[in-house]
C-alpha cells in the first residue's frame, strides 16, 4: 500500500484517547511509509493525524473543497493541497488517490464518508480495504446496527465481511496488508432472507 485514506472527526472528541491514538496512526503511516490522504483541514483529528505524519517526515496530502478552504480551516503546510468543487468530489479524489480506507472517530461527514466507500465497494466501484479503527469501542454500536442490517435481509454476510475492524492499530495494518476483497453481489432477492 502506497496511501491510505483516513476519514475522521474535524472535532477531538470527548475522551484524549482519541486524539493519542489519531496521532499514533499518523506515526504507523509515516514509519511504513504510507502517504496519508485525507480532509485537507487543520483541526480535530484531522489535524492531530496531518500533525503526526508531517513531524514524523511522512506525506501528507490534503483534499479540500474551495467553499472550505475559504471559512480557514486549511491546514498549511501540507505534502500537497488539492482543491475541488464539492465534497463529491473530494470523496471521489480520496478515492482515486488511495489504496484504501481507516475510518476513525468522528460525526455525520465522517460516517458519510465511510458509507461512501463502503456502497461503492458493494457496488463494485472499487475492491480497496475499508477498515474501522475502532478506538474505545466507538463503533461498537454502528457494527450491532450494520450486524442488524444482514440479520433482517437488508445486507447479505457478505456485505458486513468486506469491514476490517480492530481496537488494535497492529492488527488492523496486518488486516489492511493482507485484505483479499470478497464477492460482494449488491442485490438480494427473496431466497437469500
Amino acid at each position: 500500500m502506497k496511501r491510505l485514506t483516513v476519514f475522521c472527526g474535524s472535532s477531538n472528541g470527548s475522551n484524549k484517547i482519541f486524539k493519542e491514538e489519531a496521532y499514533k496512526l499518523g506515526q504507523k503511516l509515516a514509519e511504513n511509509k504510507i502517504e496519508l490522504v485525507y480532509g485537507g483541514a487543520n483541526v480535530g483529528l484531522m489535524g492531530v493525524i496531518a500533525d503526526s505524519v508531517l513531524e514524523n517526515r511522512g506525506v501528507a496530502i490534503g483534499v479540500l473543497p474551495n467553499f472550505l478552504k475559504k471559512v480557514e480551516v486549511e491546514y498549511k503546510g501540507l505534502s500537497e493541497l488539492i482543491l475541488v468543487d464539492s465534497m463529491h468530489e473530494r470523496k471521489a479524489k480520496m478515492n482515486q488517490l488511495s489504496d484504501g480506507v481507516i475510518t476513525l472517530p468522528g460525526g455525520f461527514g465522517t460516517l458519510e464518508e465511510f458509507f461512501e466507500m463502503l456502497t461503492w465497494a458493494q457496488l463494485g466501484l472499487h475492491k480497496k480495504p475499508i477498515a474501522i479503527y475502532n478506538i474505545d469501542g466507538f463503533f461498537d454500536d454502528l457494527l450491532l446496527f450494520i450486524k442488524s442490517m444482514v440479520t433482517k435481509g437488508f445486507l447479505k454476510q457478505e456485505n458486513y465481511d468486506m469491514l476490517i475492524v480492530s481496537d488494535n492499530l497492529d492488527i488492523l495494518f496486518e488486516k489492511l496488508k493482507n485484505y483479499k476483497a470478497p464477492t460482494v453481489g449488491k442485490w438480494i432477492n427473496e431466497s437469500q432472507i
